[in-house]
């Protein structure tokens, strides 16, 4: 029987992470729930085992219940009945596995009815079911935005809340409105606070909003009268069992249909606050977009993998002028990259969760108790290079899941037009994970400033010197030497956008740099990961590293030539310059 964890040992190598023992040390706290929870590990190697027991039970879910739905919802879709979402019926088979499962909840601590996962971990799950499912995904990871709720909100609505998703309630995180998309400053969703019955009331649109008819809302407002920029909005809390909010239109989507994006009409809805006022914006929703941004990356790592699996396959058996096409160099180039794609950015991935563990482990301990300086100086150290490495494995991972969901298409040649082929759905469903949650653009401007100030550069000097010759194994060696003469490439190239001392021009170069910096970063973690499982990554390893050469000497020479002047002959509309 196919199990979409145990078929891919690549995904429990990252079980294996140097950073993994030091998560499960903060994680458990000393292991104290062992005393209450019998399920709770007792050491590292029992929380180990207990994560690969998850993960085998998610695998089989997602192979043989998740994955034969998955056509039958991408048809018949979410439909609106008076007012309320229903999802598609297999839709609610998926709902109900997982469930049955305890799939829900699982980042949340023991006490609340959680399974005190790491983010590691249900990066992982996320990958598995995304695999299986893309739409179906969005549905069951939105559970993460009740991270948010215990990071910012009362020990009351903790109680009140999380309880409900360990038990498979729902959530939405509603950020969007017809005039705010990527702009969230122009949020104008009014919340008022009323005095008699001493809640907030909310009023106004949303759209764009994933599983937007969930239990639970995460809601951005504007709560302070006058105001027009972020500095106004707040974080409320909606209960669908409250009323007052109704689903007005279920987008028509290219892709994953089994999600349902709606727009929402909000009618003096009751609510509660989330945190203090006017941290919505500035604090809490960027909290919830990093976890949201790093979910995307694990969607698209398991779309590649299944886009991956669908051209292996059709390769294997498709024959052409008296052979398999999978012996045509033209089609195993083109297989070798989408391996080495889907590798390379999982390796990103899981090293960024691993960051994000770190840091969110700490800030769980400081509740508790005062942090040494070590742990003080350790959280900043993780909260510094998880924020710098989210955009990278958001934006990468998701142009990757597209340019491998194209090559799928590509290897099937006219079968991968036909919709009786999963290729086409892979296709439609990875094209929104490059725009939601910040489009690739939107990752770029994240992330630039740790490109154009060193942190990156630096980042990537330290990662190099952790590859000592001494340690490469001798096959890889050559790998580490084409690396270490793309690092001072890279920085001349750098460099040279820097001395432009042109603000619109090094904007127009910063996709390039982008590009270069996570060439650059995966080259360096699929060595690591080949150096360490040469069954799993050596290929990889090989063919990763050349293509980001590559790149990398091509977007360098194109840096190196550019001028502030060129940029007129890119613009598309002219300036007072231009004329």
């Amino acid at each position: 029987m196919a199990n979409y964890y145990s078929d891919h040992p690549e995904i429990g190598f990252y079980l294996n992470h140097p950073l993994m023992a030091r998560i499960v040390e903060l994680k458990e706290k000393g292991f104290a729930d062992a005393k209450e929870y019998d399920y709770a590990p007792v050491d590292l190697g029992d929380a180990i085992e207990n994560y690969k027991q998850i993960l085998d039970i998610t695998g089989d879910i997602a192979a043989n219940i998740i994955a034969p739905n998955s056509e039958s919802v991408d048809l018949e879709g979410p439909h609106l009945e008076n007012g309320r979402m229903i999802y598609a019926s297999k839709t609610f088979e998926n709902i109900d596995a997982t469930r049955k499962a305890g799939l829900w909840g699982v980042s949340m601590p023991r006490r609340y009815g959680g399974l005190n996962l790491p983010n590691a971990v249900f990066s992982m799950l996320s990958e598995l079911i995304a695999a299986a499912d893309a739409g179906f995904q969005n549905i069951w990871s939105l559970q993460s935005c009740i991270d948010t709720l215990y990071e910012f909100g009362s020990e009351e609505q903790r109680q009140k809340y999380i309880p409900r998703v360990c038990a498979g309630e729902g959530m939405s995180m509603d950020l969007t409105e017809p005039d705010a998309g990527s702009d969230l400053q122009r949020v104008m969703l009014k919340a008022t606070f009323d005095e008699k019955e001493n809640c907030w009331r909310l009023n106004g649109v949303k759209r764009f909003i994933t599983n937007g008819d969930s239990d639970i809302h995460l809601v951005l407002a504007r709560s302070e009268e006058g105001t027009k920029d972020g500095r106004g909005l707040s974080m409320f809390i909606y209960d669908k069992r409250n009323g007052g909010v109704d689903v007005r239109h279920i987008e028509h989507k290219l892709g994953i249909h089994g999600s349902p994006t709606c727009e929402l009409t909000y009618k003096n809805a009751k609510a509660e606050l989330c945190g203090s006022t006017r941290l919505g914006l500035i604090k809490y929703v960027m909290a919830l977009m990093n976890g949201a941004r790093l979910g995307i990356a694990a969607q698209s790592v398991g779309l590649s993998q299944e886009a991956y699996n669908e051209g292996l396959a059709y390769a294997k058996e498709r024959a052409q002028f008296g052979q398999k096409i999978i012996n045509f160099p033209a089609v195993y180039d083109m297989l070798s990259r989408m391996k080495a794609k889907l590798d390379a950015g999982r390796s990103l991935l899981y090293q960024t969760a691993c960051y994000v563990d770190i840091y969110k482990c700490l800030e769980d301990i400081e509740r508790d108790r005062k942090l040494t300086p070590e742990e003080k100086q350790e959280m900043k150290k993780y909260q510094r290079l998880a924020d710098a490495f989210t955009p990278l494995a958001k934006g990468m991972n998701s142009e990757y899941a597209n340019q491998n969901a194209y090559d799928a298409i590509s290897i099937h040649g006219g079968s991968g037009f036909i919709m009786e082929y999963k290729s086409q759905r892979l296709y439609r469903d990875a094209r929104i994970f490059s725009i939601y949650e910040g489009t690739t653009q939107l990752q770029v401007v994240a992330a630039i400033r740790y490109i154009s100030n060193g942190t990156m550069l630096q980042n990537i000097k330290e990662m190099f010197s952790s590859l000592c010759c001494d340690s490469v194994a001798t096959n890889l060696t050559a790998l580490r030497t084409r690396i270490e003469a793309l690092i001072p490439v890279y920085e001349d190239a750098l460099n040279t956008a820097k001395a432009l001392d042109n603000q619109e021009t090094f904007d127009f170069l910063a996709r390039r740099l982008y590009d270069m910096t996570c060439e650059l970063v995966m080259s360096l973690l699929i060595v690591r990961d080949a150096n360490e499982a040469p069954e799993l990554f050596a290929k990889s390893a090989n063919v990763y590293v050349r293509m980001a050469e590559e790149d990398i000497i091509g977007k360098a020479a194109y840096i190196k030539a550019f001028r502030p002047e060129d940029l007129c002959s890119f613009r598309a509309a002219e300036t007072q310059a231009d004329a």
